[in-house]
């Protein structure tokens, strides 16, 4: 079953625990973290996850955008992260690995990620290691971007991998989902849509979650 995770970046903070509300009927959160340095732009942290999960019990999907996450991963975990995603760019393969090593200690999930411009390939290293793997189609850092339909054929790619060494894993997709890209994703192999103006921007977010599902 395809599983919406509305991204709380498009959500207004100051009435953050409203908008968690409104979409009750989604099957995760997602936590878009930016350290302002693998990415531009700067977002939240584990304050606002450890907000997040005294008002809900719902599944937080915490994507880190961070250099050198391992750093992190304690503090994350201890906030209430139930699956934290690191970035294949975002350090050297050691510290990526023990980044997953943290987590697996922790017991949280374990993601990785790609930027549009990591091939999927990329992923061999660590496929048999992780929950869930997440194929970005936009570029990293700032929400409501155009969709990179070129990535389709990397998410067709990754799912096959995942046929192959891992069929337990996830296949998350984040940038630019809507009710025309939704398809398409799903098509490609997809399982976890991320979505964050199609859903905070509707009138009607349950309606638009649905939509996204296919239903």
């Amino acid at each position: 079953m395809v599983k919406i995770a509305p991204s709380i970046l498009s959500a207004d903070f100051a009435r953050l625990g409203e908008e968690v509300a409104r979409v009750e009927c989604a099957d995760w959160l997602h936590v878009d973290v930016m350290d302002g340095m693998f990415v531009s732009n700067i977002s939240i942290g584990v304050p606002v996850v450890k907000s997040l999960r005294r008002v809900t019990d719902k599944f937080l999907d915490v994507h880190l955008m961070i250099e050198k996450p391992v750093r992190y991963i304690d503090a994350f975990a201890d906030a209430g992260a139930d699956l934290l995603s690191v970035h294949l760019e975002a350090d050297l393969p050691p510290g990526i690995h023990a980044a997953l090593e943290a987590m697996e200690r922790r017991g949280v999930k374990k993601g990785i990620v790609l930027r549009p411009i990591t091939a999927a390939e990329a992923v061999l290293p660590y496929i048999k290691d992780v929950d869930l793997i997440l194929v970005m189609t936009v570029e990293p850092g700032f929400g409501g971007q155009k969709f990179m339909a070129d990535q389709l054929p990397k998410l067709a790619a990754i799912r096959a991998y995942i046929e192959k060494y891992n069929p337990a894993c996830r296949l998350e997709v984040d940038g630019g989902v809507d009710p025309v890209t939704a398809p398409q994703v799903i098509a490609a192999g997809a399982d976890v849509l991320v979505a964050g103006s199609a859903v905070y921007g509707a009138a009607d977010p349950a309606a638009a979650i649905r939509t996204l599902r296919g239903e």
